[in-house]
């Protein structure tokens, strides 16, 4: 099992190809910081390159998912004078105010862009509160399972913020639909368990005991699947997303079914089907 070390999250490998990040703040209840948005970044650029990865596990340690931002560390984006220690975020460098805000919104924002384009399918292991880049992150999976405690909160609406906060009026209407959506966003009340699964915004509610368990299920019966034709199935959803029509999509399909077809997966997959056991594909 390889891992990687950083402060705010843990990363590790398995031999298997399934990845597992795990927010690891537990006694801020995972707020998202300074140096959390630095590591996600970090994590994020070495699994797009990283092939032996093909499936990722999100999830997080103690009593609730996320927080969303760190409120006490976000404070320094109002001071003028450069705080003691914080040299290496390159926004504090800046010294005006808005301008570090906006340096700052930049950066977080982009880890929901970096979960969209790796090529490894997400899946959200969700539970206690998810609020603000917390629901942020469970929104930019591919899957969410939950446990019976979660709440999802569009929380920025609730503290004077606009409610359009890090993807969440792009994501959430493609997810649920756009009434649904603009109600949760607009009161920002939270959203359990039950309600989740019913709106389709989570697939399916299970005891937290069960979460990992459940996960790596899913993402052993996707280790089944060829490597590229998995990857690319990801592409193809994402680009779907903001299709202008049906004849570009096809035509992206075509070209993904092809190349699939050109591939030694497609062999072993056929070979497995008719010897009626489990494909076992190169890890890349």
């Amino acid at each position: 099992m390889k891992k990687l070390n950083f402060e705010t999250i843990n990363f590790e490998l398995q031999p298997n190809g399934i990845g597992i990040i795990t927010l690891n703040r537990p006694e801020k209840l995972n707020a998202i910081n300074f140096q959390m948005e630095k590591e996600l970044h970090e994590v994020f650029d070495h699994l797009m390159v990283n092939l032996d990865c093909r499936v990722l596990i999100f999830k997080a340690e103690g009593r609730a998912f996320c927080s969303g931002t760190d409120l006490q560390e976000a404070l320094i984006l109002n001071t003028k004078k450069h705080p003691e220690g914080y040299e290496k975020y390159y926004f504090l460098n800046v010294p005006e105010p808005i301008k570090r805000k906006m340096y700052h919104q930049w950066r977080i924002s982009s880890i929901f862009v970096k979960m969209r384009k790796i090529s490894q399918p997400v899946i959200a292991l969700i539970h206690g509160a998810a609020a603000g880049g917390g629901f942020g992150f469970a929104m930019a999976a591919d899957i969410r399972i939950v446990a019976p405690d979660v709440k999802f909160i569009n929380a920025s609406i609730n503290i004077g913020l606009t409610g359009a906060d890090v993807g969440g009026s792009y994501f959430l209407p493609r997810l649920i639909g756009l009434s649904r959506a603009s109600e949760i966003m607009y009161t920002g009340r939270p959203v359990g368990a039950e309600e989740s699964v019913e709106i389709g915004l989570a697939l399916k509610s299970v005891e937290s005991k069960d979460l990992l368990e459940s996960a790596m299920e899913l993402a052993n019966e996707m280790l089944k699947k060829s490597p590229l034709g998995l990857r690319m199935t990801k592409q193809a959803i994402n680009l779907s997303l903001d299709s202008p029509s049906l004849e570009t999509i096809l035509q992206l399909e075509n070209s993904s079914i092809v190349l699939t077809f050109s591939s030694k997966d497609v062999n072993e997959a056929s070979a497995a089907f008719f010897g009626k056991r489990d494909p076992k594909y190169p890890l890349r």
